[in-house]
């Protein structure tokens, strides 16, 4: 076959596929997930704050069900994850979610933090989904995070909301309150539900 003929591949999706879109804050349902799950709107609002730019890495510290990483590498095909989760089971589920949503080279760790942290690349954003009660792992992603780098840390506890307004006030960043209501059956009638609000914190330095 002369080397300059041109092969075309047409792909037309089979009926019930899912296609999964550009913009970031994916359905919750794509992710298989055992309730420890960063849900659509946080999600969207999370990632916008990682800001991933061309050929950065991010660690995802209590990576859950993966769906902060997996949608980090969706956004470019140059795009780095590590995820650390400390449960083998979380662990297996957050692979499957790559997988399925095609972003194999999500790498994993199964171990807890700080000490899986060791030896792994320098990151350009942390996220902190879990574990931000322990100031070793904050430590870790303040120390390690390259010039310009960004952190960010989501809570839902009061006890994680204390670390972050301690944080606030030592370091700065930006502290954001997230809050978002569902419609939901009340009766015969809709009414709006309050889901679990979240305290945002993100450090970013030059």
């Amino acid at each position: 076959i002369d080397p300059l003929n041109l092969l075309a591949i047409v792909m037309i999706a089979a009926p019930g596929a899912r296609p999964v879109p550009f913009t970031a804050g994916l359905d919750d349902a794509f992710f298989e997930n055992d309730g420890q799950l960063t849900k659509r709107e946080i999600r969207a609002v999370t990632l916008a704050a990682l800001a991933p730019c061309h050929c950065e890495t991010l660690w995802d510290i209590g990576l859950g069900a993966g769906s902060v990483a997996i949608e980090w590498l969706l956004r470019d095909p140059s795009l780095a994850a590590i995820g650390i989760e400390e449960r083998a089971a979380r662990a297996a589920r957050a692979r499957r979610n790559a997988l399925a949503l095609g972003v194999p080279r999500l790498e994993i760790v199964t171990g807890a933090a700080p000490e899986a942290l060791a030896g792994m690349p320098t990151p350009d954003a942390v996220f902190i989904g879990g574990g931000a009660g322990d100031p070793g792992v904050r430590a870790a992603a303040r120390e390690r995070r390259r010039p310009g780098g960004r952190r960010v840390v989501n809570g839902v506890s009061l006890e994680t909301e204390a670390i972050l307004l301690e944080a606030f006030r030592t370091f700065g960043g930006d502290l954001v309150r997230i809050g978002v209501d569902r419609v939901a059956t009340v009766g015969a009638m809709h009414g709006w539900r309050p889901a679990m609000p979240v305290l945002q914190w993100r450090w970013h330095k030059p």
